[in-house]
C-alpha cells in the first residue's frame, strides 16, 4: 500500500512539477521520509529529481538555453557536491528540521523575489548557481527560489522549463555522484529512487497540455500552501 501511494503522489508531483517546473520535490518529499526514513528518502530523492527534469528537457528540448545553462552548471555542481557533502554530516533529525524551517522560509522569499522586478543578466547565473547549488546539496528542493531568477533573465514558458530543468539536471548529478562515492546511494535505494523517478516522469509528460491554462496565481497559492504541508510533515516526523 506505501508504494500504491508513492507512486500515485509521484504522478500528481511529476504532473505539477512539469506545468512550473518546481515543486515535485516538495509533494513527493515528505511520503518518502515517512515509508522509508530520511537518510534512504533524501538520495531517493535525488535519483528521483534526475529524472523528473530529464522529462522536462526531452519533453521542450527546442527551447533550452544552452548558455545559461553552461554558466549557472559552472557553479552549481562543485557547490552542489559541497552542500550533499555537509548533508552527510548531519543527523536525521537535523535534516528534518532544516528541510521543515527551508520550506517555511521559502513562501516569504519566494514572493518577495518575485514582487521585487528584478533583471539577472548571464554572468550573475554563475552567482545563483553556487548558492541554489549549495543549498540543493543540503535541502532537496529549492525550485521555487531558483524560478525566479530563470524568470528574471527573461525566460518563459517552455524556455524557462527546459532551461531550468537541465541547469537543475547538472546540479543532482553532482549530488547524486556524491552519495554515490560516500555509500549513501546504494543499489537497493537507487532502484526505490529509480520506480518512484519512472511516475515522476509519466507526469511531466502529461503536463504539457497544461502548461498554457494554467492560472499562474491559482498555482502559486497552490504551491505555498503546499510547501507548509511539507514543512508540517518534517516537523511532526522530526518531534515524534
Amino acid at each position: 500500500m506505501e508504494w500504491i501511494a508513492v507512486l500515485a503522489i509521484g504522478l500528481v508531483a511529476g504532473t505539477l512539477g512539469g506545468i512550473v517546473g518546481f515543486g515535485t520535490s516538495i509533494m513527493l518529499l515528505p511520503i518518502l521520509v515517512i515509508a522509508f526514513g530520511p537518510l534512504e528518502a533524501v538520495p531517493m530523492m535525488a535519483v528521483t529529481a534526475l529524472m523528473a527534469n530529464f522529462s522536462r528537457v526531452v519533453v521542450w528540448w527546442r527551447e533550452v538555453d544552452w548558455k545559461v545553462c553552461a554558466v549557472y552548471a559552472s557553479t552549481g555542481i562543485p557547490f552542489a557536491a559541497l552542500g550533499a557533502t555537509t548533508l552527510l554530516n548531519l543527523s536525521s533529525r537535523s535534516i528534518e528540521m532544516a528541510l521543515a524551517a527551508f520550506f517555511i522560509l521559502m513562501v516569504p522569499l519566494r514572493r518577495r523575489l518575485q514582487a521585487s522586478g528584478m533583471r539577472v543578466r548571464l554572468w550573475q547565473m554563475s552567482i545563483v548557481g553556487a548558492v541554489i547549488g549549495f543549498l540543493t546539496g543540503i535541502v532537496v528542493s529549492t525550485g521555487p527560489i531558483n524560478t525566479p531568477f530563470f524568470l528574471a533573465y527573461g525566460l518563459t514558458k517552455g524556455a524557462f522549463l527546459s532551461t531550468e530543468a537541465m541547469a537543475s539536471l547538472a546540479v543532482y548529478a553532482s549530488k547524486s555522484a556524491v552519495f554515490s562515492h560516500f555509500g549513501a546511494l546504494t543499489w537497493p535505494i537507487l532502484w526505490k529512487g529509480m520506480i518512484v523517478g519512472s511516475s515522476v516522469m509519466a507526469g511531466s509528460w502529461l503536463a504539457k497540455r497544461f502548461v498554457l491554462r494554467m492560472d499562474e496565481r491559482q498555482f502559486r497559492y497552490l504551491m505555498d500552501a503546499l510547501m507548509l504541508v511539507a514543512a508540517a510533515t518534517m516537523l511532526v516526523t522530526a518531534l515524534a
